[in-house]
């Protein structure tokens, strides 16, 4: 059974840094792309980043050069560096991988 487990979210300040972390439980998390979304208040949930199987990365535009994604197969984990963060960003950001969703963690940024 697949399950994802996200950290590292919570309150940072206007142009601050935060770094989310995905966990998967499962085989084969290698071989998927993994990518994570976001939610805002009343908004859709809109992809942020997504690394494929063979590292290659696609991104927002609206997190292009500030955001970076990246993964530890080793560690069944996916990771994403946030910097330079506004309050466009704040949001519940999900990790997805093989079509399941993680819990989501909240991303609030505000002075």
């Amino acid at each position: 059974q697949v399950q994802l487990v996200e950290s590292g979210g919570g309150l940072v300040q206007p142009g601050g840094s935060l770094r989310l972390s995905c966990a998967a439980s499962g085989s084969l998390f290698g071989s998927y792309d993994v990518g994570w979304y976001r939610q805002a208040p009343g908004k859709q949930r809109d992809m942020v980043a997504v690394i494929a199987s063979n590292g290659n990365t696609v991104y927002a535009n609206s997190v292009k050069g500030r955001f970076t994604i990246s993964r530890d197969n080793a560690k069944n984990s996916v990771y994403l560096q946030m910097n330079s963060l506004n309050a466009e960003d704040t949001a519940v950001y999900y990790c997805m991988w093989k079509g399941v969703w993680g819990q989501g963690t909240q991303v609030t940024v505000s002075s």
